[in-house]
């Protein structure tokens, strides 16, 4: 509890009447004092009683890169059947401001947070606080949040890499399956499910039939990203290109592999293979 510039006053106030009231006697003063005592008794009671009954819950995105903001959901649950006021919550340094929680509802407000380094992070509470009722005292309680998370390392930028890792990764190699953009299988009637541009139209012409193309699918070699062809002074440096080429390669919807020191990760697709890769770059060597 720590009280604010009204509230130091008003004990400074208190304390000389009190003074007064002792020495002179007079019990108009006394009363007037006891007002003021009780007034004090009073908005700790229901300071301290507006700050329990509460649970928190934080809502962080999947990617959490280190050294970058991000942008946080923090919910408030009233579980008492009386409102809560005028509150501030603080989180990794940053605050979060809920003026009215009605009873047993919930309120969210948004929160930036930056986490200055990569790896595992267990959040285990937030500070909240708060001047109710009359603003006299700051008054302060530690919730319990409890929340675990993998921070991803700073991205990088840097050049494509020209080395054997890239080189490897070039090209596509065709298929036996029948796909829309490989080479020619074969030429067959059209069945109506094909797409107008594989119509072979001089071999209709001759057959006075529609015929199709049937054309092999293509397969695009994987792309690898191997730490140590990773350019960079330092494991972070190099951590930080590793995570900037894997989100930009992502883009190109070719199957991504990873080879971290002794560790290889076969190559695949998708959103969760992408954080599988970023994530294992998180806790490589970490602390």
């Amino acid at each position: 509890m720590k009280p604010t510039p009204a509230g130091s006053l008003y004990i400074a106030v208190t304390l000389v009447l009190g003074l007064a009231a002792v020495n002179t006697g007079n019990n108009l003063l006394y009363l007037l004092v006891a007002a003021l005592l009780g007034l004090l008794i009073v908005s700790g009671v229901l300071g301290r009683a507006n700050l329990i009954g509460l649970a928190a819950q934080l809502t962080l995105p999947e990617e959490i890169y280190a050294g970058v903001p991000t942008s946080a959901i923090l919910s408030l649950t009233n579980r008492r059947r009386r409102a809560r006021f005028l509150l501030t919550a603080r989180l990794e340094g940053n605050n979060a401001h809920f003026s009215v929680i009605d009873p047993q509802a919930a309120d969210e407000q948004s929160l930036s947070l930056n986490f200055a380094a990569r790896g595992r992070r267990r959040i285990d509470g937030l500070r909240l606080s708060s001047p109710f009722p009359v603003g006299f005292f700051q008054r302060s309680a530690w919730l319990p949040l409890e929340r675990d998370l993998i921070v991803l390392p700073h991205p990088v930028p840097c050049a494509t890499p020209t080395s054997s890792q890239a080189q490897r990764s070039r090209g596509e190699a065709g298929t036996s399956r029948h796909g829309h953009d490989g080479d020619l299988l074969a030429v067959s009637d059209y069945s109506g499910r094909e797409p107008l541009k594989l119509i072979h139209w001089k071999q209709s012409a001759r057959h006075d039939a529609v015929k199709v193309k049937q054309l092999a699918a293509t397969a695009a070699r994987p792309l690898w990203v191997r730490l140590e062809d990773c350019p960079g002074a330092t494991l972070e440096e190099r951590l930080g290109n590793a995570v900037y080429l894997i989100n930009l390669w992502w883009r190109s919807g070719r199957p991504l592999g990873l080879q971290i020191g002794a560790q290889t990760l076969a190559p695949g697709r998708g959103r969760r293979h992408r954080l599988r890769l970023l994530r294992e770059l998180a806790l490589y060597d970490a602390a």
